[in-house]
């Protein structure tokens, strides 16, 4: 017998029902004593009851097992599933009271209670059906206006759904596919009376769904656009609906009826299903574009986000070539039918708070979805699926060997190909920002050759803004020729006028289109043209673009983003032939490259990201992929004065044409650099360099200087430090992040003292100095402990590897003190922290007010190049010789010598330390503003631009938020930023970049942070 016919009637108004009358239900129908609390509703009312009794033992679940599960949630949309509680395991029980429309017949609702307890037993967690005092699943109540209201109690699925979150990452919405794949899987065995329905969200009949409810939508420009849209759809549809499989599907798959379970990192992970309201039979592919459709208001300026999710539900149930191509239709017409159907209800239901929530989510949905052209969101689909294009033509495409090159001029080969790739050499030292550079390019290849082709399918740096939050449109979908205006374009083969206008003419050949821009031609449209008859000549501008179209007369864009190259490559593909020009499409695909490292490299050297990008160009402060992705670097410590310095690479460059040999010949490169380094010593006793090509190896030296000068053993470093991989340098490193087997593995003579951080450390507030100093002081008395042989004292005087914590002042210069009572040498490791990089100070000795016996330094020394030193007393490096001769291939080479030279050069000249100064007090200060509407962050550490982001859980615990910080750091990526987790914990973001960083580029970061830790991770 047919169900609930929604064409039969205006509208499905709520019934009438208080929370008051639903704890009377709860109580006379179910025997459950407790207090209820309205859950939002399209068309029923759905109450959570919290249960303080039951009356009886009927209040048991009508299927084997209760489907509840202790979690945190937000409150859901129709759902089962709800806002933090009392768990199941409580000392109370919680409920989903169902009154449903009486406009659904008995048959309807035994169906979705059957589904329920079908599912459970396909172990599907899903909520169960109560049996009432009466024995039964489905009661009824008096309204107060006589009517006889069905009523239902469900189990509570507890846990969060997806509605409330914003930003959705790729595995959570992989995980909303996968569940909707397996239900749809389970329910293709599930049979029974009352799914034959005529509800308004089976997309069957969503064309005149939207028909009917055009007239509720307010403003008439909008019901035009909502109206054409879902037209186009239905017709797109219409071809290929009678091959759609049916089947018995939920219909309302979506982010407010899945209830999830929350991972370490804060994703939220679909598991459960609630809400199965809209069951009936209907085309299995509608349950997936509900699904997908339901992702888009979560990444609105995304809509190819929800290829996750149909993937996803693809490797479940693989969608038949019919259904890819009706899915993306039926997404669009699922996005109308809620505008549509919600504009209706908040004007029928005044007080449906519920309906009014959704309407702006709605909307985004439908302008998500509508955002995308047919032909490129079904070529997307395929080409996520694997599955073969369809480009929709109709006639074989013309056979190359009977095409005429279009261009003339290029035959006889004089044409230079240009590069504005990623990696092209014309564009370096900054030439890719200007707005003129292809044609400056262009313009010096013409000098040389008859003509210049910028090919179809690079990625263009020329392309590329420095601060984007998406993807930027790098890829081409056109070859471009520069060529003398006047220069002859011919038809390559047939063709027939379709479209003149300005300087562009569209031709359609047997199978496929050509738009031809930058053309003067006298053609009309409807002209016939044969193989090699002029169309026209190359206008004023003498810049040719010729794009090959897949069918003709389809909107192509001449450039899109690079996620949507590939699709887009199959509708407007390389059109070189044509021109006489081999293939030049780039292939570009990080994931060969990552395969590749791992064949090669051991699986200790580390790297950054899930899916790293392929980074190929730095240029400033800003790192570039090979697809023309630019991102604000935050980590890049090394590359002090920014990637590709141009004085930096010429100087290194013109001595490599020189010179480069070792540091037992004479040269002036050598002494000038030793000089240069000894004049910012932080104090006149530190006069003596030696020259090495790491920091681990500066501080291996370090160490050796120390124990050979004072003729003792034992050193002490901090806990939670990282001073190198050397053997030595590893030993006093105490990191166990980055040496898990630290404390095992520690040779007898390296002792441990704690590390002053007055955050979270053993002591804070204002006499952590002193309390610190004291804790040394009782290692260095113990009789078993170092100090009767002690050699040195080795820390970084802002601890970097901490995330830039700052010791408590006063703390070095206490033990400084304590460890030259003893005999022993003061270690600084100045690797990471030094060399301007604090602002007010060039070492971090200076802003704790001591200074080292011994001072190393290294990665920013050389700006990537292999170089460090140890700066020193010259008596301690006189100590050496007892050992024999000191030598580093290439720590003194001329050529290091000289890029350590230009580095010195350039922080002095470009005032990169101020800079340093300036740009991290207002990026600190942005941090703490941030920091005051985010609890997630528990302090700001640092100076200028070495600064930490410490991310806690709860600011009385510091419970470490280490997952949320890995994930966040992933988002961020694709925002544009690198970032990168820090610390014994890897809950600190560290924020260490070129200090040449930009007020821009510092303010892009925390916006691009404030939007993370507001929308999501």
């Amino acid at each position: 017998m047919p169900g609930f016919d929604f064409f039969s009637g205006q509208g499905l108004v709520r019934p009438d029902i208080t929370a008051a009358d639903a704890e009377s239900m709860a109580s006379s129908l179910f025997g459950i004593t407790g207090t209820a609390r309205e859950l939002g509703s399209q068309q029923d009312r759905n109450f959570l009851i919290t249960a303080t009794s039951a009356a009886t033992s009927a209040a048991t679940s009508a299927a084997t097992g209760d489907s509840t599960n202790a979690a945190t949630a937000a409150p859901t949309g129709d759902s089962a599933g709800d806002s933090a509680g009392d768990s199941a395991g409580g000392a109370t029980q919680r409920y989903v009271l169902k009154v449903d429309n009486p406009a659904f017949s008995a048959a309807e609702l035994a169906a979705q209670d059957a589904v329920m307890v079908f599912l459970t037993e396909r172990g599907m967690r899903v909520p169960q059906p109560v049996r009432g005092l009466n024995g039964l699943s489905r009661q009824h109540w008096h309204a107060a206006d006589a009517a006889l209201l069905p009523v239902r109690l469900l189990t509570f699925l507890e846990g969060p759904s997806l509605e409330a979150r914003g930003y959705l990452a790729p595995p959570v919405v992989r995980a909303l596919g996968r569940l909707s794949g397996t239900t749809s899987l389970h329910l293709r065995d599930f049979a029974a009376d009352g799914l034959d329905r005529t509800l308004q969200w089976d997309l069957r009949n969503a064309k005149a769904v939207i028909d009917l409810l055009m007239r509720w939508v307010p403003a008439e420009e909008t019901r035009d656009q909502l109206r054409a849209i879902a037209d186009s759809a239905a017709a797109r549809l219409a071809a290929v609906a009678s091959a759609l499989r049916l089947q018995t599907i939920h219909g309302d798959i979506t982010d407010d009826n899945v209830i999830c379970r929350v991972l370490p990192n804060g994703h939220h992970v679909p598991e459960g299903v609630i809400d199965f309201g809209d069951l009936a039979t209907g085309w299995l592919v509608a349950e997936l574009a509900v699904t997908a459709a339901s992702v888009l208001h979560h990444m609105p300026d995304n809509p190819l986000a929800a290829l996750e999710a149909i993937v996803a539900f693809d490797e479940v149930v693989p969608l038949t070539e019919a259904e890819i191509t009706a899915l993306w239709p039926l997404i669009v017409l699922r996005g109308a039918v809620l505008v549509a159907s919600g504009e209706q209800q908040v004007q029928i239901d005044a007080n449906n708070d519920y309906a009014r929530h959704r309407m702006d989510a709605e909307w985004q949905v439908f302008a998500a979805a509508s955002a995308i052209g047919w032909e490129e969101a079904d070529a997307a689909i395929r080409q996520a699926l694997g599955r073969r294009p369809h480009t929709g033509a109709e006639h074989t495409t013309v056979p190359e060997h009977t095409t005429v090159p279009m261009i003339p001029a290029l035959a006889d080969g004089d044409y230079e190909m240009l590069d504005f790739a990623v990696t092209s050499p014309a564009l370096a030292d900054g030439l890719w920002q200007t707005t003129d550079a292809e044609w400056r390019l262009a313009q010096a290849a013409l000098a040389r050759r008859s003509a210049a082709v910028a090919p179809y399918g690079q990625f263009r740096l020329t392309r590329t803004p420095p601060h984007s939050r998406r993807e930027p449109d790098t890829f081409a979908l056109f070859t471009e020729v520069f060529l003398p205006a006047g220069s002859v374009i011919v038809a390559p083969a047939a063709a027939s006028v379709t479209e003149i206008g300005g300087d562009t003419l569209v031709l359609t050949l047997a199978g496929f289109g050509l738009r031809i821009g930058g053309i003067v031609s006298n053609l009309v449209p409807g002209a016939a043209i044969a193989a090699g008859e002029p169309v026209g000549v190359a206008s004023p501008v003498a810049r040719v673009t010729v794009q090959k179209l897949a069918r003709p007369g389809l909107p192509v864009p001449h450039f899109t983003q690079p996620s949507r190259a590939a699709a887009w490559a199959t509708l407007a593909p390389d059109p070189g032939r044509l021109l006489g020009l081999a293939p030049q499409a780039s292939v570009v695909d990080p994931a060969i490259e990552l395969a590749r490292r791992g064949a090669m490299m051991a699986a200790a050297q580390e790297k950054y990201y899930e899916r790293p990008p392929q980074i190929e160009r730095g240029w400033q402060e800003l790192l570039i992929d090979t697809h023309g992705r630019s991102y604000v670097d935050m980590v890049n410590n090394v590359a002090v004065i920014g990637h590709s310095h141009p004085r930096f690479t010429r100087a290194v460059s013109d001595q490599l044409a020189l010179l480069n040999t070792n540091s037992r010949f004479l040269y002036s490169a050598l002494a000038d650099l030793c000089e240069h380094i000894v004049a910012t010593s932080p104090d006149p006793i530190l006069d003596t360099v030696l020259l090495v090509n790491s920091g681990s190896e500066a501080v291996d030296l370090a160490l050796r200087l120390a124990r050979i000068h004072t003729g003792r053993s034992n050193v002490v470093a901090l806990q939670e430090g990282y001073h190198g991989w050397t053997s030595a340098s590893d030993a006093v490193s105490t990191s166990a992040f980055d040496n898990p087997f630290s404390l095992a593995s520690r040779p007898d003579w390296v002792h441990i003292a704690d590390v002053p951080n007055s955050y979270r450390g053993t002591h804070r507030g204002a006499g952590a100095a002193g309390e610190y100093a004291a804790d040394l002081a009782r290692l260095l008395a113990d009789p078993e402990g170092p100090g009767a042989d002690l050699a040195a004292f080795i820390c970084e005087p802002v601890l970097g590897n901490a995330g830039g914590v700052v010791p408590p002042a006063g703390y070095l210069a206490r033990v400084y003190e304590q460890v030259r009572a003893r005999g022993g040498l003061c270690i600084a490791d100045e690797v990471q922290v030094g060399y301007g990089r604090l602002g007010s100070h060039f070492w971090g000795v200076q802003q704790q007010g001591v200074v080292p016996d011994i001072l190393t330094v290294a990665k920013a020394m050389g700006n990537g190049y292999p170089l460090g030193a140890v700066l020193t007393r010259r008596d301690i490096a006189e100590s050496l010789a007892r050992e024999g001769n000191f030598f580093s291939s290439a720590g003194g080479s001329p050529v290091s010598c000289v890029a350590g030279l230009a580095v010195l050069d350039v922080i002095r000249d470009e005032s990169l330390q101020q800079n340093a100064d300036a740009v991290g007090r207002h990026l600190a200060g942005r941090l703490a503003e941030l920091a005051e509407r985010h609890p997630l962050i528990g302090m700001v550490h640092g100076l200028g631009l070495y600064l930490g982001v410490e991310l806690v859980r709860d600011r009385d615990t510091l419970e470490p938020a280490v997952s949320e910080t890995a994930a966040i750091c992933e988002r961020m990526l694709e925002l544009g930023v690198i970032v990168q987790p820090t610390s014994e914990r890897q809950n600190v973001l560290k924020i260490k970049p070129p200090l040449c960083l930009s007020r821009e580029s510092a303010d892009f970061f925390v916006d691009r942070l404030d939007e993370v830790l507001q929308s999501g991770w």
